[in-house]
């Protein structure tokens, strides 16, 4: 490569990492990394354990980040520097060093860049995980909590916290539905290719006479939005209702009524929480979690992705998203991004970054055509 061509090239990927910043909002993460050390300082700050990790783990993984971008943006702009001034100066050349550096820049480059897909408003934040099993009883109801232990597996490969905030089970065996939040960097980004209708076809454990069965379950994904301010909720408009809690939380949990259910009577939104032994605890958790199910609704229906985000669970049951083919042959498929693999054990074991990384493609391509 002629030195010109490669003054070229580098300024071409210093103009790249330049575009990765601003879409990845990197000047906020510094700015928030300021605020989160102040906080961290604070006499009071480990009073609260479990905000105090969140806070700390927050605050390392912005550090990471900001710190690999900015590190990738020096070297580069220094190999610039060189190269302009070997151009100008014929006497000694590093010609091959500098090629050499810039290759080593550009596929660092290219393995963070997959990284800019995560720029939706919402994909640095948690998640809110829903499923809900479909008709079909113990079938259905096994097939749901096959899917909540994959995301589980998911979530521990990737050192995530997962919480269980309402959960009801099936009376056989099996989840009728469930509410889980998943604490972890970009957690939101991933997980959001995972919203819709999944597709089980296996012979049956349930069925006697070993018949194939199809089976469905509806996953919903919903970032944790910290400020929902914005929504404002009518008491009016809300239901409550409290019950026995039937979660976890040890000898008392189901001897009082701590648990809650907050219906929004205009949209059909339900949501219940039974993870804290406190009433009130329980009821600012679930309206959190309504208000951002509120502006999530909003959003959807102002860029038309989807007609609705949920008014109630049966409206959802025609985006069918994905197929777990178990017999007569083995296949996992994507029906969006049509990526599929015959190894179904290793999906159901939570390895799903290929089908979410081959979703996040798929998206972009989408909102560029």
């Amino acid at each position: 490569m002629k030195m010109d061509e490669l003054v070229k090239n580098i300024e071409e990927l210093g103009q790249r990492i330049e575009k990765a910043f601003d879409l990845l909002k990197l000047e906020n993460s510094k700015k928030e990394i300021i605020k989160l050390e102040k906080l961290t300082l604070s006499p009071d700050f480990w009073k609260d354990q479990e905000a105090a990790k969140e806070t700390s783990q927050r605050l390392n993984d912005l550090k990471e980040e900001v710190g690999v971008w900015e590190k990738l943006k020096k070297e580069t702009e220094d190999i610039l520097d060189l190269a302009r001034l070997d151009e100008k100066d014929q006497t000694v050349t590093l010609r091959e060093e500098i090629e050499k550096k810039y290759n080593e820049l550009l596929a660092e480059f290219k393995k963070l860049e997959f990284f800019v897909l995560f720029s939706g408003p919402h994909d640095r934040a948690n998640a809110i995980l829903s499923i809900h099993a479909g008709t079909g009883g113990t079938e259905a109801q096994d097939w749901a909590e096959m899917l909540l232990r994959m995301y589980f597996r998911f979530c521990e490969k990737k050192g995530w916290r997962t919480e269980i905030i309402d959960e009801t089970r099936g009376g056989e065996a099996g989840i009728k539905s469930i509410t889980v939040r998943v604490t972890g960097r970009m957690a939101y980004g991933w997980l959001r290719s995972e919203s819709g209708v999944h597709r089980l076809v296996r012979i049956s454990p349930f069925d006697a006479e070993k018949m194939r069965h199809t089976s469905f379950a509806l996953v919903e994904v919903l970032p944790e939005i910290e400020d929902v301010s914005e929504i404002k909720l009518d008491p009016k408009d809300l239901r409550i209702d409290t019950f026995l809690s039937s979660g976890h939380g040890g000898q008392s949990v189901q001897t009082t009524y701590s648990a809650v259910r907050v219906v929004h009577i205009p949209t059909g939104l339900t949501v219940s929480c039974q993870r804290e032994r406190s009433q009130a605890q329980n009821k600012e958790i679930a309206l959190k979690i309504l208000k951002a199910k509120i502006l999530h609704l909003e959003e959807e229906t102002r860029t038309k992705e989807i007609d609705k985000l949920r008014a109630g669970v049966l409206a959802a049951w025609g985006n069918q998203i994905r197929s777990y083919v178990l017999q007569p042959y083995k296949m996992v498929k994507d029906h969006r991004t049509k990526l599929e693999t015959a190894d179904t054990d290793a999906v159901l074991n939570g390895d799903l970054e290929p089908f979410m990384e081959a979703y996040l493609k798929w998206k972009k391509e989408q909102n560029n055509t």
